[in-house]
């Protein structure tokens, strides 16, 4: 696989993420300004945001803490420009977060998508990087989509 740089977001990133959110239906893009606002102030220990950069930001990840435990963490989305898809940029991001989680001390990683047909590739994405599917919880994000929760162990 080709060397990806990866590196800390920047303000000046948000409209391309903007675009990659959009253009992979994760959230609404707007909610990106209130996303990042702690992170632009500073606050890593709350929230993780780096960007693969391959002549602009190609793929985002977000990560953070789960409230409430010890070492566990939740990428709670990681995009990649729908153009660049199958090139190893999510790869590149996924290996980025657990081996900076695992070199502090993290224990889990976990990552959540949905379990509708659509979501098919996306979950064996995480089969492919080793990830568990760990649980389902029915009719999550509406009626008969549910929620697929997939762990790692970093330690």
């Amino acid at each position: 696989m080709t060397h990806i740089p990866i590196r800390p977001l920047l303000r000046g990133d948000l409209p391309r993420i903007a675009h990659l959110v959009d253009a992979n239906a994760m959230f609404p893009s707007a909610m990106l300004d209130d996303m990042t606002a702690a992170y632009f102030a500073g606050d890593s220990d709350t929230q993780r945001w780096i960007v693969a950069d391959t002549g602009s930001a190609t793929g985002v990840a977000y990560t953070v803490p789960e409230p409430l435990t010890e070492g566990t963490w939740n990428t709670l989305c990681i995009c990649v420009d729908p153009a660049a898809h199958g090139q190893g940029i999510g790869t590149a991001l996924m290996r980025q977060i657990e081996g900076e989680l695992a070199a502090e001390g993290a224990r889990v990683l976990l990552v959540e998508t949905s379990g509708t047909p659509d979501f098919e590739r996306t979950r064996g994405f995480y089969d492919m990087l080793g990830y568990e599917r760990e649980a389902r919880i029915r009719d999550y994000y509406s009626a008969g989509d549910d929620k697929i929760i997939f762990r790692k162990a970093l330690i």
